[in-house]
């Protein structure tokens, strides 16, 4: 559940990043988005042994000795020593890592463009941060689902189905010992409650119909009246 909502409040925010007939939609989906990210972080430290998220940052700890043992065989001009599921696994936990870790300057700076704090030091920099933060991420996503779409292949497996299902076909312990059904039913209820809350909150709602155009422009005369 958390994956698909990050998923779809990344892309909405990125389809909705231009214009301001989508802003507040754009800015829903970015408060969403840190509000996932704050719930992982928790989740990572205080939830199930198996979805912390030590075991991932200790996973990575192990890159400069599986990057030692790929100089030794490239000096050797063999490649029998290499671990590639290590590598394989190295990329993953690599991309995950920096989808969370992006999120924080992304967020960041789309709340300081939409409170305009770049306006004290003039130019549109923080503007252009978020962008680049927006776009960093994208590629990102990109390289991450192109990688499992390779392994997928390469393998004659669907890797990606396990994030759905949450089961892996074949012998071995059960890492799960139950599904936390009722969490992410929680999780989806919150963000809709919020979104819905956002609705409530924004004049036009999130979605512009056709008369916010008109709306918008009558507003703008009588200011400028």
């Amino acid at each position: 559940m958390f994956h698909g909502l990050f998923a779809l409040s990344f892309i909405g925010a990125y389809l909705t990043a231009d214009g301001e007939r989508w802003r507040a939609l754009h800015v829903s989906l970015g408060y969403t988005l840190a509000g996932l990210l704050a719930f992982r972080v928790l989740y990572g430290l205080f939830g199930p042994r198996h979805a912390r998220l030590g075991p991932m940052f200790r996973k990575l700890g192990s890159a400069p000795a599986w990057l030692r043992s790929m100089a030794d065989a490239a000096r050797q001009g063999s490649v029998q020593g290499i671990n590639w599921r290590q590598g394989q696994n190295l990329l993953i936990a690599g991309a995950v890592v920096a989808l969370l870790a992006l999120v924080v300057p992304l967020t960041l700076s789309g709340y300081g463009t939409y409170k305009e704090w770049g306006d004290f030091l003039g130019g549109e920099w923080l503007e252009d941060l978020h962008e680049f933060f927006g776009e960093a991420i994208l590629a990102v996503v990109l390289g991450h689902v192109g990688l499992i779409a390779a392994l997928s292949a390469f393998r004659r497996k669907n890797q990606a189905l396990p994030m759905i299902t949450g089961q892996v076909a074949g012998a071995g312990p059960d890492l799960v010992k139950r599904n936390h059904a009722w969490l992410a039913a929680l999780l989806l209820l919150a963000v809709m409650a919020f979104i819905g809350w956002q609705w409530q909150q924004s004049p036009h709602g999130l979605i512009p119909t056709p008369g916010w155009m008109q709306s918008s422009s009558d507003q703008g005369h009588d200011e400028g009246d």
